[in-house]
């Protein structure tokens, strides 16, 4: 694919002749760090996922407290007693585990949701800034990019200001 977006540009150039290109560049994953929307999103999700986070360590720590009581009384407890509570740190480490990947999977998804959010945004004005200044060509992804052609600045000064 770069090699083909090479290539096209290379053929411009070429048909072009004495026709100057105004090519720009911007740097995504710099827009999803430091652009306004994108910070919002990620503030977002922390308040999102702060309640069941905190469940989550809740039950950590019910299974580490168990985990300590069967170390510290193993000698001292009957059989069935110690049956008992590995069965039920068995039980806490499943739910442990099961919550775990359910957050992460919903978080992954709501991450996703508000990125897809974010990068809308950017490519409307990204389009914006490239008709107002006059581009031919914007690309979002590089091997390099001169300092001279990236207007990943522009783009989150004016996700900022929306």
């Amino acid at each position: 694919m770069k090699t083909l977006v090479a290539l096209v540009l290379a053929g411009w150039v070429f048909a072009a002749g004495a026709v100057e290109l105004k090519i720009g560049f911007v740097n995504t994953e710099r827009v999803f760090r430091e652009a306004a929307p994108a910070k919002r999103a990620q503030q977002k999700l922390e308040r999102e996922f702060t309640a069941r986070n905190a469940e989550l360590a809740k039950v950590e720590k019910e299974g580490r407290d168990l985990q300590q009581e069967l170390e510290r009384e193993n000698v001292t407890m009957t059989e069935a007693a110690r049956r008992d509570k590995e069965r039920k740190l068995a039980d806490i480490s499943r739910d442990f585990q099961r919550r775990q990947r359910e957050i992460r999977e919903d978080l992954n998804l709501r991450r996703n949701e508000e990125l897809a959010a974010v990068q809308e945004r950017a490519t409307r004005v990204i389009n914006q800034i490239a008709e107002q200044e006059h581009f031919d060509l914007v690309v979002q992804e590089a091997v390099f990019a001169s300092s001279r052609i990236d207007i990943t600045e522009k783009v989150i000064k004016a996700l900022s200001d929306k």
